[in-house]
């Protein structure tokens, strides 16, 4: 008798324990499913209060958002329609904006204007054109220009050229060994098709370049080891205006 009452206890305490940890289970689903469903709200909203500051595309949004305005990947559409990049709003990075007249730019943007290199697909004529090349403001300002192109290159380990920007049409040219300046330099000489010589402390150079421009160094050098010399030849031609920096390793 006493074995059954305690079989039964024990039967009870079983069934009780379940339906605790049912109950238990049941709430935490729910909890699990509110926090989804809020989460998911506020995602929404924080997408709708994002905002896009280009007229055109400034109706719907969904991408990425920083401090309420469109920043990073994403996609606008309004009367027109845009994917790519932002930044604070605007169209900022590569990005393909579609005009409902049907015209296409594909390429780079800044502050919500067409900058850089980019192409614009439009039809004259009932024939599909093109304008590939330089953007500035939104205006096509020419095809893009051939990169510095070498033309000799004699006794030299490597170089290095960059447009440094800023408005000065000019070249200058440093010579390096061993991580430094190169200071072993004899019969030294540059020759370029245009401008006037310059020089900026140990650097020297041509200003008041019109471009495109031929630049041929010349110099005698010790090699590394300080064991010989020999005759150094650099030439190179450049398209693009700017004020360039050429650096010469032996």
């Amino acid at each position: 008798m006493t074995d059954r009452k305690d079989n039964s206890k024990k039967h009870l305490n079983l069934f009780t324990a379940q339906n605790k940890k049912l109950t238990l289970m049941k709430k935490l689903t729910k909890g699990i499913l509110i926090f989804t469903f809020c989460f998911a709200s506020i995602l929404v909203f924080a997408q709708n209060d994002c905002k896009v500051l280009k007229p055109g595309i400034d109706e719907n949004y969904t991408g990425k958002c920083k401090k309420g305005l469109a920043h990073g990947k994403g996609s606008a559409s309004g009367v027109d329609q845009y994917d790519g990049h932002f930044k604070k709003g605007l169209p900022d990075g590569e990005g393909t904006y579609k005009w409902a007249t049907g015209e296409t730019y594909i390429g780079d943007w800044n502050d919500g204007y067409r900058q850089g290199e980019g192409v614009f697909i439009f039809t004259l004529d009932g024939k599909e054109s093109l304008l590939d090349g330089i953007w500035a403001k939104d205006e096509f300002i020419g095809k893009k220009l051939p990169k510095p192109r070498v033309l000799q290159m004699d006794n030299v380990n490597r170089y290095s050229i960059r447009n440094a920007g800023g408005i000065l049409n000019r070249v200058l040219v440093d010579l390096k060994q061993n991580g430094s300046r190169n200071v072993s330099v004899e019969n030294y000489s540059i020759v370029s098709s245009g401008g006037t010589e310059t020089s900026q402390g140990l650097s020297r150079g041509f200003e008041n370049i019109s471009f495109p421009v031929n630049i041929m160094v010349r110099y005698t050098t010790w090699n590394e080891l300080k064991t010989y010399k020999y005759n150094a030849v650099f030439e190179v031609e450049i398209f693009e205006p700017g004020d360039w920096r050429l650096e010469l390793t032996n």
